[in-house]
């Protein structure tokens, strides 16, 4: 099998609060949205699907909730003063913040924390591995 990742889907309780974070609050372009799921585009092939619980459920079975989830998603930007500027967006659209600060790897990253609950590292990475290229 080849290493690829085409869609993180993240199961919502509330699909409108989740579309209101990352549409309007974000800024994100949906490139699917109907029913019970919400898509966007996150990368040159690589999806981010919002789905309701309800919607899931019938395909995946019950989901439950609880305690601090133990993934996090990664945003990786150029500068550690680009870290400052998206935790202050994700703040602005409602988010729970834990401020940017130098970690013992080299880097400088902040969190927050969406209101489905769901952990976003926000990440100046100086090293091969967490490069991105940036228009």
């Amino acid at each position: 099998m080849e290493p690829r990742l085409n869609f993180v889907t993240l199961v919502v309780a509330d699909l409108g609060r989740a579309r209101r974070f990352y549409l309007d609050g974000l800024g994100w372009k949906a490139a699917f949205t109907g029913g019970d799921i919400l898509m966007v585009h996150v990368g040159e092939k690589l999806v981010l699907s919002l789905w309701s619980e309800a919607g899931a459920a019938e395909e995946i079975g019950e989901v439950t909730r609880g305690g601090t989830l133990p993934f996090t998603l990664a945003h990786n930007v150029a500068t550690p003063a680009e870290v400052d500027a998206v935790l202050a967006t994700a703040r602005a659209a409602g988010a729970t913040v834990h401020q940017g600060q130098a970690r013992a790897w080299g880097g400088y990253s902040g969190y927050f924390v969406d209101p489905e609950g769901f952990r976003w590292e926000v990440a100046f990475n100086p090293h091969p591995i967490g490069g991105v290229t940036f228009p």
